[in-house]
């Protein structure tokens, strides 16, 4: 990636009973056009006693994207929803003014040996959709514009890019792309990126700059027109970014926004379970998750 400005290494967070590497934020930088969070799950093995068990809890202000590799995830929300997670899937729930959601290992999985890996992402909302009804969507991987280009196979998860569009109902301009190649090959997407870009490392190299760049990093470029760099055989990288905010976001444990009271309403909220402002999760109502006593990212 010509012109990196930033190099960030995965760095461990715990969410729950389960370790991620954590990518973004990270203190010099704390976004990356409108992606807020980005935490790396697994890969994890799990034994029959071992499973991800993430109760209710609640979000303002953004929208989540779970993608995985491998494994399995079960959502439910607020609203109702009720699905699972599997590989190549995007999950978009978008929060606004308040929504609780719970992930687990499905039932019928429990008493196997499985492995869970994937990416759990947030993307901040403009403004003016901060307080909005919250909403969900599941995009089933074949639904998922891809293609091969440049000797390498490319997917647009969400987003505009490459003069396509993915089905996944984002609300600013964003791209969120997958790309593999079983070969070493020279890449040049830099013309079909804008705004603020970053590269994620999942597996395998890149060389750009005349610097090998190796697995769980991500560069974050200077200019994203200039992305050019050599991808090594083996290798999956994720590019990610578009058109910043033009005000700041804050982010408490699960909440985002651009105004700290609505983040401290929210809080009380959660505190006081006020149900109102986060309804129940159907068919999960018997516990949740605490507000912690401090957790500014």
């Amino acid at each position: 990636m010509s012109n990196t400005a930033l190099i960030i290494a995965e760095r461990a967070a715990s969410i729950g009973n389960f370790m991620v590497g954590r990518l973004l934020p990270f203190r010099q930088k704390r976004a990356v056009g409108p992606f807020v969070f980005i935490d790396h799950m697994g890969p994890a093995k799990m034994s029959p006693d071992e499973h991800l068990d993430v109760p209710p809890h609640p979000h303002i202000g953004l929208s989540t994207l779970t993608y995985l590799f491998e494994g399995s995830i079960f959502h439910k929300d607020s609203l109702g929803s009720q699905i699972e997670i599997k590989p190549g899937a995007v999950n978009w729930m978008t929060a606004g003014k308040g929504v609780v959601h719970s992930e687990r290992t499905p039932e019928y999985i429990r008493p196997t040996e499985k492995v869970l890996h994937g990416l759990q992402i947030w993307v901040a909302l403009p403004k003016h959709l901060e307080q909005c009804e919250p909403s969900f969507a599941h995009i089933e991987e074949t639904e998922i514009p891809h293609w091969q280009e440049q000797g390498a196979e490319f997917k647009l998860i969400a987003g505009t890019a490459f003069g396509k569009t993915s089905p996944v109902p984002v609300h600013s301009e964003l791209y969120f792309i997958e790309i593999k190649s079983s070969s070493k090959q020279q890449i040049n997407i830099g013309e079909n990126l804008y705004g603020e870009s970053a590269l994620y490392i999942l597996e395998g190299s890149i060389n750009a700059d005349g610097f090998n760049y190796e697995s769980k990093q991500i560069l974050v470029a200077k200019d994203s027109t200039l992305c050019t760099f050599e991808i090594k055989a083996n290798s999956t990288i994720y590019i990610f970014g578009g058109i910043p905010f033009e005000e700041e976001r804050f982010i408490y444990w699960n909440f985002v926004n651009s105004n700290k009271e609505v983040i401290e309403k929210a809080k009380r909220d959660w505190e006081e379970q006020n149900h109102k402002a986060f309804p129940l999760v159907p068919s999960d109502e018997e516990e949740y998750v605490p507000l912690p006593s401090s957790k500014t990212i």
